[in-house]
């Protein structure tokens, strides 16, 4: 039996198999020994070339922004102008006509004067049992328009909070870094934060005021919440976000938005049910002037009070701030 010996590293070097083990491994590049190479030349600048570019380069943009020898823009401003000329006039008559077919101002015959107005004011109380005919009307008889400006409202407060939000930044250890949020106000400002601690709970408890006695006089959830809004702008502008958000933060604004929206829903869902189908509905509606009066009236406007406050702080902080 033959058994294989040890061969020198020198003669290994000079067998296929080893050239074959080298080439698999990629361990010796082929070029190197294999052909004339030469040290690569140190970059030189060509200040002449440089400036002969920049300067083509310049009469490129003149050329292409050369508004007074340029057909095509000329052209074009040409006819803009003519089209705008023409829109105007044609929109021009077009409302003239319009408002020529519109009845004379005043006139028993006019659409405005129906059933429909005479309903609201002559049955208004008997059947909405507010005191305020507008509160009744807008919250009873055109309760589901309500419940769409409502919506329109959260979905305008949605799509701002898409376009406007900024990821939070973090540092090397992965820790969100807070932006300084009193940039552009008075840090630390005594009047200002003074002034908001005796005005801020009053003009709270104010707007809670108008929502609850929007069905007994001026009022409702839209001014009270715009009231409530208000307070809350005022106490960020004093004392800024870290101390705002101990109370409200964006997961409160959703949280309480949906709720307000989905109760609304909900009440109006069953009013329309019962008036449509002639049920006999078993919310009392109370003695017209209580605060516990006008059957869901009362619930709605606190809804809607809730919607518009939270919209509008939200779309104050999203422009001030891009975040809470």
């Amino acid at each position: 039996m033959r058994m294989s010996r040890k061969i020198p590293d020198q003669e290994y070097e000079k067998t296929l198999s080893f050239r074959l083990k080298r080439w698999l491994g990629g361990t010796k590049d082929s070029f190197v020994g294999n052909m004339e190479m030469k040290p690569q030349e140190e970059y030189k600048i060509d200040y002449n070339i440089d400036l002969k570019r920049k300067k083509e380069k310049e009469q490129r943009v003149a050329r292409a922004y050369d508004l007074t020898n340029n057909l095509e823009v000329r052209g074009f401003e040409k006819g803009y102008r003519l089209f705008s000329a023409l829109f105007c006039i044609f929109l021009v008559i077009m409302l003239l006509i319009a408002v020529s077919y519109l009845p004379s101002y005043g006139h028993m015959e006019n659409p405005v004067n129906n059933e429909v107005s005479e309903r609201y004011i002559e049955d208004g109380l008997q059947e909405t049992g507010a005191v305020n005919i507008v509160t009744g009307m807008i919250l009873d008889y055109r309760a589901f328009d309500t419940l769409g400006e409502s919506h329109v409202l959260f979905i305008a407060t949605c799509t701002v909070l898409i376009l406007l939000r900024r990821d939070k930044k973090k540092d090397e250890d992965g820790q969100d870094i807070e932006e300084n949020d009193r940039v552009y106000e008075p840090k630390n400002d005594v009047i200002l934060q003074t002034a908001a601690r005796a005005l801020v709970p009053l003009i709270i408890i104010f707007g809670i005021y108008v929502i609850l006695c929007g069905h007994l006089g001026p009022g409702g959830g839209f001014s009270g919440g715009a009231i409530i809004g208000a307070g809350l702008i005022l106490y960020l502008n004093a004392f800024g976000f870290k101390k705002t958000e101990r109370f409200f933060t964006q997961k409160t604004y959703k949280i309480l938005s949906v709720c307000a929206l989905g109760c609304y829903c909900l009440a109006k869902s069953y009013s329309f049910y019962t008036g449509a189908n002639h049920i006999e509905s078993v919310i009392p509606l109370g003695t017209p002037g209580a605060i516990l009066s006008s059957g869901l009236i009362l619930i709605l406007n606190i809804c809607v009070g809730i919607v518009v406050a939270g919209t509008m702080y939200t779309f104050y902080v999203m422009f001030r701030k891009g975040g809470y």
